[in-house]
């Protein structure tokens, strides 16, 4: 990789969809793709996503637009990623226990949401 000769990777995995935006060395879009993501309501108000299913399409964005393109041709990978979604992991397996709990606006409730969501480790607020 030279100087002019390289690549910046930007993925963007927010709550409806995954991107991957491939740009060249002067910063202009090379290729982009995305994938839609799956909403999941168990209860009036409550968003899950499936975490196999954010990985997956992650993985097939990344493929697609990498394309054709050297490991060592890509200069730097930027993430922005669901920061109000929250997922718990086996230790073990890597295996996700559950969907995940998204605070997404469709609920307009905030921190306590997620609380309430697996409160004393019973799902949706104790049901």
């Amino acid at each position: 990789m030279n100087s002019t000769n390289f690549f910046i990777l930007a993925l963007d995995q927010g709550t409806t969809s995954t991107r991957a935006i491939l740009f060249d060395a002067q910063g202009r879009p090379v290729r982009s793709h995305a994938v839609g993501l799956r909403q999941i309501y168990p209860d009036n108000g409550w968003v899950e996503h499936d975490p196999s299913e954010i990985w997956q399409a992650v993985l097939a964005c990344d493929r697609a637009v990498l394309k054709g393109v050297e490991a060592g041709d890509v200069a730097a990978n930027g993430i922005s990623n669901q920061r109000e979604t929250s997922v718990i992991w086996d230790r073990k397996t890597g295996a996700p226990l559950h969907n995940a709990i998204c605070d997404a606006p469709r609920h307009g409730g905030g921190g306590a949401f997620a609380s309430a969501h697996i409160e004393g480790g019973r799902r949706h607020g104790g049901q």
